[in-house]
């Protein structure tokens, strides 16, 4: 077995969580469910703060970060009840201040908190946010969240542990230009402006599936906002908002690893939930790349459609091709005929990943400042990274650390892929965005065993 691979410094130790051992070399088939975007549901459950009323939030996915999110909101006095399979009742008419350590015990493994920053300035007039933690993929600056409560009033300190909001005055609307289209500080913006007195205008939106739902949220909730093009969004404040009753969208990013791992294992899998218009851009790719679906009212069946084909593949923004589906894609293009590039536009260190896919015998190379193309539609980036992946390579076993979320199910791809047994370390990061993973693993007839 391989000397143990680890894909930055800031991963996790060999002992971190628990462990699976792999035994690859088989396809998976059968058919998984997929519930409401983690990316949906965590954002859901802070705006029930701002509502006078109980809100009942469904298909909510078992997962570590939804764990995180109510952990928060009950420490700032919020009633949360199960009341039915992923069926959460959210009542905030206990909501208080909590204190600096109760926040920072909840917080660490989530970039969640930032976002409760508006609800609570509007309820408490305060809020603390402490050192923010997630995926080590790239530098997530939260300067864009910050100037943007600025913008709308706020008094920002920055102190040793974290970070003292405060809104002695009130909050009120502002016009707000984001350099980037970033889905986390669009998110600040509405979850801040729709309580905020006068109209907000929002320019360099980000227009994500899941931002829509959140604003389909917000609007139950008695907000008014309308979304116009170019990325622009006006939101009128409000002086009340009450609960909401709402069903989240579907996990577009589970269903798109699903299906890489069909393509990589030569398997055939049902994704269950899937829905084929917030999936276009992939399904595309998929396509281009080989693979071969079918859309049934039950959800998207994955398969291969033939040899796999290289493809040349830019992340972006919504409705660009997501950076959380190259990761899993990458895993695929290993077994591809031909030479494909992957340019990651939108993190600076998620190709770090690729390293220990080429101990396991991966042919990739990353050129960490990118390539220039004349075939290029999306504009180069500062930040940007391409990867050159040559295949068809045959995959062996190695022994892996997970890196981040998208990676480290890769990384359980790529070993499901592989001949021979790998051992990987850290699988708890895995659990933050994939629902009952393991079961949906036994269900489609992956061989393993959980060792730690």
């Amino acid at each position: 077995m391989n000397t143990l691979l680890s894909a930055s410094a800031s991963t996790p130790s060999r002992g971190a969580g628990s462990v699976l051992e792999i035994r690859g070399g088989r396809p998976l088939r059968g058919r998984v469910e997929v519930k409401g975007a983690k990316n949906l549901a965590t954002k859901a459950m802070v705006a029930s703060l701002l509502g006078e009323t109980a809100s009942v939030l469904r298909d909510v996915p078992d997962i570590s970060d939804v764990q995180v999110v109510r952990s928060l909101l009950e420490v700032h006095g919020v009633t949360i009840t199960d009341v039915g399979d992923g069926v959460l009742r959210l009542d905030p008419r206990g909501a208080v201040s909590a204190h600096m350590e109760q926040i920072d015990a909840h917080a660490g493994a989530s970039r969640i908190p930032i976002l409760f920053c508006g609800p609570l300035l509007h309820l408490l007039g305060q809020a603390f946010i402490p050192d923010l933690g997630g995926c080590r993929i790239g530098d997530r600056p939260i300067d864009f969240h910050l100037d943007a409560l600025r913008a709308f009033g706020a008094t920002v300190d920055k102190l040793p542990s974290g970070i003292r909001l405060s809104a002695p005055r009130g909050l009120h609307g502002a016009n707000i230009t984001l350099p980037y289209p970033s889905v986390g500080a669009t998110e600040q913006v509405l979850l801040t402006a729709v309580r905020a007195k006068g109209t907000t205008e929002l320019r360099g939106a980000a227009i994500e599936p899941e931002i829509m739902d959140l604003i389909a949220v917000l609007q139950k909730m008695g907000a008014i906002i309308s979304y116009e093009p170019n990325r622009v969004i006006f939101i009128e404040g409000v002086d009340s908002l009450r609960g909401y009753d709402h069903r989240s969208i579907f996990d577009r990013n589970e269903a798109a690893s699903w299906a890489c791992a069909a393509l990589a294992t030569d398997g055939d899998i049902l994704v269950a939930g899937a829905k084929q218009p917030e999936m276009l851009t992939f399904l595309n790719v998929f396509r281009k790349a080989g693979g071969d679906f079918d859309i049934t009212d039950e959800g998207i069946r994955f398969r291969r459609g033939g040899a796999l084909k290289p493809v040349m593949v830019e992340t972006d923004v919504h409705p660009g091709f997501m950076t959380d589906w190259q990761q899993p894609l990458i895993v695929a293009l290993t077994q591809a005929e031909g030479v494909s590039v992957v340019h990651e536009t939108v993190y600076e260190n998620r190709l770090g990943f690729t390293r220990a896919l080429n101990q396991m015998g991966a042919d990739i190379v990353v050129h960490p400042e990118g390539i220039a193309s004349p075939d290029r539609r999306v504009p180069r980036r500062a930040l940007e990274q391409a990867a050159v992946i040559t295949g068809p390579t045959p995959l062996h076993g190695a022994e892996v650390v997970v890196p981040d979320l998208r990676g480290g199910y890769s990384y359980v791809i790529a070993a499901l892929a592989a001949q021979g047994t790998s051992t990987v370390h850290g699988i708890d990061i895995i659990r933050r965005g994939y629902e009952k993973f393991l079961d949906k693993l036994t269900a489609l007839g992956a061989d393993f065993d959980v060792v730690g």
